[in-house]
């Protein structure tokens, strides 16, 4: 969503790290950078006018940190002011009042509300509550249908509305149809627009008057930048919407509705929907997307996704393998399964602070979804002893690998060439070999002191090693991010001492 920005902002503050101070002259010609990349990101005019302004009567009027050179410096101001611009903390639905908790969703057509509201019901049965949606746009007839197969899919209940009822009776009903059920959350999805009517807000009106909801939030699409801010303006001003879900956060649009929804109608986004799964729907964090921004990277996020696909003693483990090089190909693909689940390879290096320029030089990092099946087929075509030990697999069973996975002998000896400069890699990053690497092991890279801190990074040690990312460094790899001999940091001696080696131990094997 934010990577024009981010590279644009990046690109700026670079030019900004070889002045030796600060003053009004390289500030602002920074700063003019930083005004066009957030109006070019599609952010409100008067929004940036203000950003600006503020970002330059602090930068030149506090003191800069003796640690902190003039460019890390104006960093540590925007990203303070990008924080407090996307809504300050986190804000999760307020729940009070009489159960069921109503919820109220509104929107334009087509903004994804009916399917925002299916994810919520999932997010919030994680947590404990018992959902209860209710279809109530009248209007459109396949919304009725939409919601009531989500929730057929999420296996929740659903309020039997029809096209010939009222909403705002729907609404009444539904209350004290879920009272009966012992539900105690209504989520109620209505009628959108085309565009913003006086009939569709007092319809609104009328059913926020009948059920007293405790949140109303308002879905825009974050593709349609400043129109979707315009709209929430509108919304607010009719129904003093609580807060606000922005869709489709996981595609290209440049990200301007994020950063200037709070401003303009002083509500925050509490939600963003960041994929097509029903799971796919994310509390919205200021702080982290400021540092995803500036490139400082996500940690926490990235934890969260770490912990839902892998278990804390499964990735203790596998730890220890990398560490002694016993990273196995059978490992290899199970974890190659897991980093799918967790998204792209590209997605996950933004997470990882100090990634975002490597990001930039490799380019797509994106392993194509034929190349994965074949990695795949490949490995399956295995023994589990061929898995678990790949010394043993000679020329034969190169050919019969090839044959079983429909592939040539050329890419079973290009993926074995590549797991084994990934396996050193991996041995190296995870403190394997060396008196430096051991001190080293398990170490993020360090911000300079002053710079602004991502809460709970102290505990990353209790992960297990995030090397349980298991094939990061590898997957890469399989993209062509440059050759085999310097991926591997080995030079060509040392390759070749390895080969005779290996040679030695086959004919010992043989006698």
């Amino acid at each position: 969503m934010f990577d024009s920005l981010s590279d644009r902002l990046n690109s700026i503050f670079r030019n900004l790290s070889g002045q030796s101070r600060l003053d009004e002259n390289n500030i602002q010609e920074g700063l003019r950078e930083v005004r066009l990349a957030l109006l070019e990101a599609d952010v409100n005019f008067k929004v940036v006018k203000d950003f600006v302004e503020t970002v330059k009567e602090r930068a030149l009027g506090q003191e800069v940190l003796k640690n902190l050179n003039p460019a890390q410096h104006v960093v540590k101001v925007v990203h303070e002011e990008l924080v407090a611009l996307l809504g300050g903390e986190s804000n999760d639905l307020k729940l009070r009042g009489e159960k069921p908790y109503v919820v109220m969703v509104v929107g334009l057509q087509g903004s994804g509300k009916t399917t925002s509201l299916a994810k919520l019901s999932g997010l919030l049965r994680s947590r404990g509550h018992k959902p209860y949606l209710v279809p109530a746009d009248v209007y459109r007839p396949a919304a009725i249908e939409q919601l009531t197969t989500l929730a057929k899919q999420l296996d929740m209940p659903v309020f039997a509305s029809t096209v010939d009822m009222n909403p705002v009776d729907i609404a009444g009903l539904a209350v004290e149809e879920a009272k009966k059920l012992g539900c105690d959350l209504v989520l109620l999805d209505t009628a959108g627009r085309l565009h913003v009517d006086a009939v569709l807000m007092q319809e609104l009106v009328n059913i926020k008057a009948k059920v007293k909801p405790c949140e109303i939030l308002f879905v825009a699409d974050a593709m349609t930048g400043q129109d979707a801010v315009t709209v929430a303006d509108a919304f607010n001003q009719a129904l003093d919407i609580s807060g606000v879900v922005l869709t489709k956060m996981d595609g290209d649009a440049r990200g301007g509705a994020a950063l200037s929804i709070k401003s303009v109608t002083g509500k925050n986004v509490k939600f963003v929907g960041v994929g097509e799964k029903l799971t796919d729907i994310e509390l919205f964090h200021p702080d982290r997307i400021a540092g995803r921004i500036l490139g400082m990277g996500d940690m926490l996020t990235l934890i969260e996704k770490a912990q839902d696909t892998i278990e804390a003693e499964e990735a203790e483990a596998l730890a220890k393998k990398m560490q002694k090089a016993q990273f196995t190909l059978e490992d290899f693909r199970v974890q190659m399964q897991r980093l799918k689940s967790m998204g792209s390879l590209e997605g996950i290096l933004k997470l990882i602070p100090g990634m975002s320029g490597l990001r930039q030089k490799l380019g797509s990092l994106s392993v194509p979804e034929k190349e994965m099946k074949k990695i795949d087929a490949i490995i399956s075509s295995m023994t589990i002893k061929e898995r678990n030990n790949s010394d043993i697999i000679n020329n034969s069973r190169k050919q019969r690998i090839a044959k079983g996975s429909g592939t040539s002998l050329q890419d079973v000896n290009q993926l074995l060439k590549q797991f084994e400069t990934m396996r050193q890699m991996m041995k190296k990053m995870m403190g394997g070999s060396g008196s430096n690497a051991s001190k080293n092991k398990g170490k993020m890279p360090q911000l300079p002191s002053g710079f602004p801190k991502m809460p709970g990074l102290g505990g990353l040690g209790g992960l297990g090693g995030l090397g349980s990312l298991g094939g990061l460094g590898g997957l890469g790899g399989f993209g062509g991010a440059g050759s085999d001999d310097s991926a591997g940091g080995m030079s060509k001696s040392a390759l070749k001492k390895k080969k005779q080696m290996r040679k030695e131990q086959r004919k010992k094997k043989k006698r």
